[in-house]
């Protein structure tokens, strides 16, 4: 009997599975743990009274986003005594994502979590705000004013126009060229002149705790890191999407995946992103 039940369950649960997990991932930053949200929210379908729900979608996103709040909560205690920079897991994908891309994952980290809730479900997965309201329990006008502020604080994070997805994969190809090879002419051609770095080693591997802010302060990590690569190597895995934003996975020295993705405007690099910490890389091998 409990095998039926977990058979029928599963049946109507796994096409949902996907789309679950993007709300579970962009709601908390972390792999690790939307795939334990999501595994939570399958635990809890398996218990519900199925029969009894007509919008199984609905349900089930309902259970994820409330399972998320929750989460949410823990998590920015630990990111108070984070070691370094805090970037979100990265997600490698062929394609560039349309909806939520690196900056604008930390933009919302800013925000409270009911007004990233609001924002994501209404402005990025399209809902009504009346489904909203019932998601986190809230009426809907409070719903309106949730997304409105978040709106304002994330606005700057949005991408400002329509990158060429061949010349994104090329400059991030020719980035890696350049800086594993020491060409820092090449390098320095392709940066913009505020460029910022971002590490997050996490207190697992070595990184920078603060940002390099500025031309020259990147271009000297990189003439430093330059050196280390041409001694030790630094092999390029794979280019692609690193969650939204042209980038390359790299296997290091030390045997440990690393990925970096670059922010386009106009052209030039304007912010470089590292993600070192071996705990925010295990879904990647």
């Amino acid at each position: 009997m409990e095998e039926a039940t977990h058979t029928d369950a599963a049946a109507s649960f796994d096409p949902l599975r996907q789309k679950l997990m993007r709300v579970a991932y962009r709601m908390l930053g972390s792999v690790a743990d939307a795939e334990d949200v999501v595994q939570e929210a399958f635990i809890r379908w398996m218990g519900a009274d199925r029969a009894a729900v007509r919008e199984p979608e609905a349900f089930l996103r309902r259970t994820v986003t409330r399972l998320c709040l929750d989460q949410l909560k823990s998590a920015r205690r630990r990111r108070e005594t984070y070691v370094g920079p805090w970037l979100p897991d990265p997600v490698v994908e062929e394609d560039e994502a349309e909806d939520v891309t690196l900056p604008l994952m930390l933009a919302l980290e800013r925000l409270s979590p009911l007004e990233r809730a609001a924002f994501l479900l209404h402005d990025v997965f399209g809902l009504e705000f009346e489904e909203v309201a019932k998601t986190i329990g809230r009426d809907p006008a409070a719903c309106r004013q949730l997304a409105a502020r978040a709106r304002t604080h994330v606005r700057e994070a949005r991408p400002r126009y329509q990158l060429d997805k061949r010349h994104g994969i090329e400059l991030a190809e020719a980035f890696f060229a350049a800086s594993r090879g020491g060409d820092m002419k090449a390098l320095g051609a392709m940066l913009a002149a505020d460029v910022s770095m971002h590490a997050d080693g996490g207190g697992k591997r070595s990184a920078a705790i603060v940002p390099f802010v500025g031309f020259d302060a990147v271009m000297e990590v990189h003439e430093r890191l330059a050196s280390l690569f041409r001694q030790k190597g630094s092999t390029l895995v794979r280019a692609g999407f690193v969650n939204g934003l042209p980038g390359f996975v790299t296997l290091e020295a030390d045997g440990e995946l690393q990925t970096t993705a670059l922010e386009i405007e106009d052209g030039k690099i304007a912010a470089i992103y590292v993600v070192r910490n071996p705990d925010k890389l295990r879904h990647l091998h």
